[in-house]
Formats: C-alpha cells, structure tokens, sequence
C-alpha cells in the first residue's frame, strides 16, 4: 500500500470514530458547530468523518476536549467501531432542580467536574463503571440508581439497561 493510500485509510478510520462518539451524543453535525460556538464549523467536522480531509493531531485534540473523551477513542483499534461502549451522560441543567433526594449525585458530579476542569455546566458524561459510585452515593444499586435517575428526568440519553448490565458484568460483575 502507497503511503498516500494508506495516510487516506487513516484519516477514514479516524474520522469514522469521530462519527462514532457524534451519533453515540445524539448530536447532529449542526449541533457540533452550535455547541461549539463555532469553534467546529459543520462543513469541516463533516469532512473529517467522510476522512476528505485529513486532520491534525492538534485539532483532534480539541474535538476530544468538546466531546469529553480521550483523544486515544480517535486513534483506537479498530474494534472499536463495531463495539461502542455504552454511555451515561448526566443533564446538569436538570439536575440543579432535581429533587432533594439528587444532593449526592449532584455533590459527586461536581467534584467530577471539578476533577475534570469540566466547567460547561451542561451535561456530564461517566463512564458505566461510575454506577457503582453513584450507587453508593444513593445507597442503592447501579440499578436502582439508574432507575433514580430516570425518575428524575437527569439522564440526557437514557441507555439500554441490557447494554449496561453487561458493560458493568464485564467491569465489576454486577447483575441486576
């Protein structure tokens, strides 16, 4: 394979992956460019998932930065394409006015944010092993804290209990 062959190859796969981490936010391209103030133009994010455009180390750093991942999700194996992770992504907004009952979540999440220097104030995406933080800080179970959570109208996406169960099986062994 030619160099320029294969440089194309990988500007597709990493685009790919950005396209990946969009569609698992729910955001549109439109959306990118909105949240972004403008900071990530549509015609170019879209460019960069199509892999018509090759982008820079520095720039993927950024896009990481806007969609909270690590720049690794980018430039992973590729099977990570077919395998994407569940995630949980807390409405911040919503968890201000969330019932009293929401104080250790809403305590934890802002010493994740403050761990992460994560000032958006928006949402807040943790990892599926988190659950078993938040459960705890709920005194109850992932399960149980999911369903919290659900009740509380905190959750932006709200995931596939089955798709979870078995994340956190793989991660700590846990069943509903």
């Amino acid at each position: 394979m030619t160099p320029d062959l294969r440089r194309r190859d990988h500007a597709r796969l990493v685009g790919e992956r950005i396209r990946m981490v969009r569609t698992q936010q729910g955001l549109s391209l439109a959306d990118v460019e909105k949240k972004s103030a403008g900071k990530i133009k549509t015609v170019v994010i879209g460019s960069y998932e199509r892999g018509d455009r090759m982008v820079t180390v520095e720039r993927l750093a950024e896009i990481a930065e806007f969609f909270g991942v690590p720049v690794s999700v980018f430039l992973a194996g590729a099977e990570t394409l077919t395998t994407p992770r569940p995630r949980i992504v807390l409405n911040l907004v919503a968890l201000r006015s969330a019932p009293p009952e929401a104080d250790p979540l809403r305590r934890w999440a802002t010493l994740i944010c403050r761990i992460r220097g994560d000032w958006n104030g928006l949402i807040l995406s943790v990892r599926v092993s988190d659950m078993v933080h938040i459960a705890a800080a709920l005194s109850t179970t992932p399960g149980g804290a999911l369903d919290l959570m659900s009740q509380w109208g905190v959750l932006h996406d709200l995931p596939k209990l089955a798709d979870l169960e078995i994340e956190l099986g793989n991660t700590i062994g846990w069943k509903r």
